[in-house]
């Protein structure tokens, strides 16, 4: 098991940009697939972006691709979700999420912990 926190949340204005953080801690970071997940009020938790255990292979939700970059840095057992030009349709919960399989995949079943949450607000 792996304990997840997350922190970086925040209000901004469209167009901004945001870094999101999870910190790790527990069993072997670098063995996990992460991945990051969001809920917006009144919909359900919908995928965002995840990442191998290796740091390769990234995937993205249509949504975000091109204005959103997963890394992680398996020296500080952290993984990040910088968001760029974000939108008033962003905001939302994100939560972080570990796949103890290590490959990082689209489907919420796969992932076995998860985070707190950290909230986003995205103001036009």
């Amino acid at each position: 098991q792996v304990q997840l926190v997350e922190s970086g949340g925040g209000l901004v204005q469209a167009g901004g940009s945001l870094r999101l953080s999870c910190a790790a801690s527990g069993r072997a970071f670098t063995t996990y697939g992460m991945g990051w997940f969001r809920q917006a009020p009144g919909k359900e938790r919908e995928f965002v972006a995840a990442i191998s255990r290796g740091g390769g292979r990234p995937l993205y939700a249509d949504s975000v691709k091109g204005r959103f970059t997963i890394s992680r840095d398996n020296a500080k057992n952290t993984v990040y979700l910088q968001m760029n030009s974000l939108k008033p349709e962003d905001t939302a919960v994100y939560y972080c999420a570990a796949d103890k399989w290590g490959t990082g995949e689209t489907n919420s079943a796969r992932y076995d912990d998860w985070g707190q949450g950290t909230q986003v607000t995205v103001f036009s």
